[in-house]
């Protein structure tokens, strides 16, 4: 029977992998001899192989020290970084925007850190002052588990699964493979809308209708409305606790209303128009479907004879 090259897979012997691994050992005994300065023969292979282990431990400890004990209420981190717009000490740029926004500011003295032009960052645990990067140079701790050097992002709670989106140009949390890239809306949006959510051009790059946070670079989440627009997940919950169930930049329904329109089928079917407006005609505008009609006019609300909505709005008569 004959193989191919790709097919086989070529095994040492057993007499050549004692001869690899005792290669092997010699190598790491030539390397703490080096470091030593001493001899090291065969018998005390496994003993620099634990010196290695130890060393390499006694590393990861020095990087993890202090590990979630330093930060402030937006970030745990081990360092603070220097504005570069005012050169002042702050935890985070949150930090920073927070105070230099303040009301007690002066309105023409407000501004918000430049965040790409950050250049140094103070370690928390020496205080050493140094360029932006992940390890410290003086005391060797790490700065932050998630480093992203684009963003000058440094967070030690790695759970938040943070990734950096090319396509947004700024950092995201929940999981790289949980999130696609729309270019036509602007961001990122979970897998789960991929195929299904409307296009709306930079949907994301403006303010909440409710609250006017930029919801770009807002660390709360966001809830896509059936229409395309966004709005941060509190102020729609707040919107339905008020029975607020249009979107408040096109006024479309947020959810399924037929259920209501039924029980505005009814309450109009028991209420009718005194006889001079029994026959009253109006032009109405339908916000659901967009659809202009002239229909017969009541004193509660005007029904769209195209999707049967009563989300409408009388534009004359």
């Amino acid at each position: 029977m004959s193989f191919s090259m790709e097919e086989v897979e070529i095994k040492p012997s057993a007499a050549e992998g004692l001869e690899l691994s005792c290669q092997q050992q010699n190598e790491n005994c030539k390397v703490y001899e080096e470091e030593a300065g001493g001899s090291c023969s065969p018998q005390s292979a496994l003993g620099c192989m634990v010196k290695q282990e130890s060393n390499e431990a006694e590393a990861t400890e020095l990087l993890d020290k202090g590990l979630m004990q330093y930060g402030c209420a937006h970030y745990h981190r081990r360092c603070r970084i220097r504005a570069p717009c005012c050169d002042e000490i702050f935890d985070c740029r949150h930090c920073h925007n927070e105070a230099k926004n303040n009301i007690n500011v002066d309105q023409k003295l407000r501004h918000d850190i430049p965040r790409r032009q950050v250049s140094k960052v103070i370690c928390s645990l020496c205080g050493t002052e140094q360029e932006v990067q992940q390890v410290c140079i003086n005391c060797g701790v790490c700065m932050g588990k998630y480093f992203c050097e684009s963003c000058k992002l440094f967070d030690d709670d790695i759970s938040k699964r943070q990734y950096h989106c090319d396509g947004c140009g700024i950092c995201r949390i929940g999981g790289q493979e949980n999130f696609f890239h729309c270019h036509k809306c602007g961001c990122c949006y979970s897998i789960l809308l991929k195929n299904s959510h409307p296009c709306v051009e930079g949907a994301m790059h403006h303010d909440c209708p409710v609250c006017f946070e930029f919801l770009f670079e807002s660390r709360q989440d966001v809830t896509v409305l059936p229409c395309g627009h966004t709005i941060h997940t509190n102020c729609f919950k707040e919107m339905r606790d008020h029975f607020r169930y249009a979107c408040p930049l096109c006024s479309k329904s947020v959810c399924d209303m037929s259920k209501v329109w039924e029980k505005f089928d009814e309450e109009i079917a028991a209420t009718p128009m005194p006889e001079p407006y029994q026959n009253k005609m109006v032009s109405i505008l339908c916000n659901d479907c967009g659809t202009k009609s002239l229909v017969q006019f009541h004193v509660l609300a005007r029904k769209c004879p195209n999707c049967k909505s009563y989300n409408t709005r009388q534009t004359q008569g």
